[in-house]
């Protein structure tokens, strides 16, 4: 028994007429006829009483048509669903993120998400870009929201593909005693000098990338004095006068008052990108992630 051939019955059993059911199924009325005749040799039954004046239902056609129509309709609904689940309706979708995502976009995202999305499961995942880029390429992460543009993303097998959604200033976090730490903004060469708690290059590759570059040639003589994974930790170790930080303005909204948050001059910026993978079909949940983002972004006042 074929789904089509439940569909061409439930035609006659609803209309009761062959002629009007072929019409209902844009087909003719010959191989309607075949099909369901096709049918009752199947299940060993007639399904319908046939005269020249009239079409009725057989009591076993009657069982049929109240059964075939709960199967249909589920199957129907069943077709619905995975509709949603290609269009990004429905499902589950991971989003890594890094930490400074937290005072920027991720909690306007994550409410325009599940406004947007409500069926869809979103489970998020406190992770360095280095911990999201591995994750991305093994699929344990459906998208990222990492800091800055970081080498190798567009490279074979592991194609990813990235989008930026968010610019800020980079500043100089100092203890508020540091001779540095009343002035207006403060030069590179001059942030350079500053003994630094830095990140490894492993766990945050696009950010320690970025600032080298905004270092240029001042970054070589840097005094590296600690590293650390969360811009919360740097910000433990120059509040205790360990050194300065080179880290996002939104850092401001966590600085304590023994700390200073200088601009760099020049205002060089910092980005969060979003990086999902590169896939043949259009994965449209991960687009609408990432179209949440971009109008998060968009509603933030600069910083």
């Amino acid at each position: 028994m074929e789904l089509r051939q439940l569909r061409y019955f439930m035609a006659v059993a609803d209309e009761l007429h062959f002629g009007r059911a072929a019409q209902r199924l844009h087909m003719s009325q010959p191989p309607l006829s075949v099909q369901v005749g096709r049918l009752e040799r199947e299940v060993g039954l007639p399904l319908f009483e046939r005269s020249t004046r009239r079409v009725s239902l057989t009591p076993a056609g009657r069982h049929l048509q109240a059964r075939a129509r709960r199967i249909l309709d589920e199957v129907d609904a069943v077709r619905a669903e995975m509709r949603d689940y290609v269009d990004g309706l429905a499902g589950q979708l991971t989003a890594g993120f890094v930490s400074s995502a937290n005072y920027t976009v991720l909690p306007e995202v994550v409410r325009l998400f599940r406004a947007r999305r409500d069926r869809v499961n979103l489970t998020l995942l406190p992770l360095t870009s280095g911990e999201q880029l591995d994750r991305l390429r093994d699929g344990s992460i459906d998208v990222g929201i990492v800091r800055d543009e970081f080498p190798d993303a567009g490279s074979s097998p592991s194609r990813l593909l990235t989008e930026v959604v968010f610019e800020e200033r980079l500043v100089l976090c100092l203890p508020v005693g540091h001779p540095l730490a009343r002035r207006a903004e403060v030069s590179v060469s001059e942030a350079a000098s500053v003994p630094m708690i830095a990140y490894p290059r492993a766990l945050m590759p696009g950010f320690v990338d970025r600032v080298r570059e905004v270092l240029g040639q001042d970054g070589g003589g840097v005094q590296i004095v600690e590293e650390v994974a969360h811009q919360e930790t740097a910000l433990g170790f120059v509040a205790a006068g360990v050194g300065g930080s080179i880290l996002p303005e939104s850092v401001r909204q966590l600085a304590p008052p023994s700390i200073a948050v200088v601009p760099l001059a020049g205002s060089p910026t910092t980005r969060l990108v979003a990086a999902r993978r590169m896939r043949p079909d259009d994965d449209a949940l991960t687009a609408a992630f990432v179209a949440c983002l971009h109008d998060a972004a968009s509603s933030l006042a600069p910083l």
